[in-house]
């Protein structure tokens, strides 16, 4: 009896194991052409940066394909993802935009899929994707309703979320996009980063991303302005947005990648550990896999 006991329990203790290989979530990055100078908009370098973060500190609960300069998914890969994440530009070059791949992505949030859009990729446009970007990660850059100036944003408090966890407050200089068009009531949304944004951040005109009546006076009033958040679905699936991401030295920071570390485990469904998904990179880790561009000559002055 105590034989066929240990048999049982070793039997149960190998289905146990198979089980959590298993239930490994698949994470499908997806990184944009190069743009912009050096040390911006280094799509491929994060993308890579983040695959590496995860394959050595959460590898038994992800497993990550990648995809650089605008290459897009095939179907097959995408139909096993378990969240996609799109560092990327956007506007009418965004890759989620061309040819059939809105609907292709509208089936995979169907079945409940993760959506991750980091920086850039925070904005569709109004014709195409606007809705759908709304639905699937519960807001979006929205031209002539939000703007993009660079200033210091400084996260003094955070909520108690999964993808808080371990993330200590933090400032970081970033183009930190603002006055996003979130859904109605902010239903299934949780600000992630909020801030209030300084006056300065309203020095330019009027335009598309530049500024407008509406948000001007949100800044003349102090209003917190949500620059990461994260939402859930319906359907069961979960985004997460992040306009952050402009300088690819901002994955330096501990606090701000953990956070995109965790925001990824967390649309993927998998446990995100109580401290967070830690990590450690070096000066030279920042430095690899940049794409080769050249430095931007300053504009000359206007007389």
């Amino acid at each position: 009896m105590k034989k066929l006991t240990l048999l049982l329990t070793a039997l149960a203790l190998a289905a146990g194991n198979s089980f959590a290989e298993g239930a490994k979530k698949l994470v499908v990055m997806i990184a944009g052409k190069p743009s912009h100078g050096p040390g911006q908009h280094e799509h491929n370098a994060g993308v890579l940066l983040f695959k590496k973060c995860l394959e050595e500190n959460a590898a038994s609960a992800v497993e990550v394909k990648h995809h650089l300069s605008g290459e897009w998914s095939a179907i097959e890969e995408l139909d096993k993802a378990d969240t996609i994440v799109i560092y990327s530009d956007g506007g009418g070059g965004h890759p989620a935009l061309q040819d059939n791949r809105l609907q292709q992505l509208g089936k995979q949030m169907k079945r409940g899929c993760g959506l991750v859009c980091v920086h850039y990729a925070v904005e569709p446009t109004k014709e195409k994707g606007n809705n759908e970007w709304i639905e699937w990660i519960g807001g979006a850059f929205e031209v002539d309703w939000s703007v993009n100036p660079h200033w210091d944003a400084n996260f003094k408090a955070l909520p108690a979320h999964p993808i808080s966890n371990g993330v200590k407050p933090f400032a970081t200089n970033d183009e930190w996009y603002f006055h996003m068009r979130f859904r109605p009531n902010m239903a299934g949304v949780t600000p992630i980063l909020s801030d209030v944004p300084p006056e300065s951040t309203m020095s330019r005109p009027d335009g598309a991303h530049s500024g407008n009546p509406a948000v001007r006076a949100a800044v003349a009033a102090k209003e917190p302005q949500h620059v990461a958040w994260a939402a859930e679905r319906p359907d069961g699936g979960r985004g997460f947005g992040f306009t952050g991401g402009h300088y690819h030295k901002g994955w330096g920071n501990n606090d701000q990648r953990k956070l995109m570390l965790n925001a990824i485990l967390w649309t993927a469904k998998a446990e995100v550990p109580a401290n967070g998904v830690e990590s450690v990179i070096t000066p030279e880790d920042l430095e690899k896999n940049l794409d080769p561009k050249p430095i931007r000559k300053p504009k000359a002055a206007v007389k």
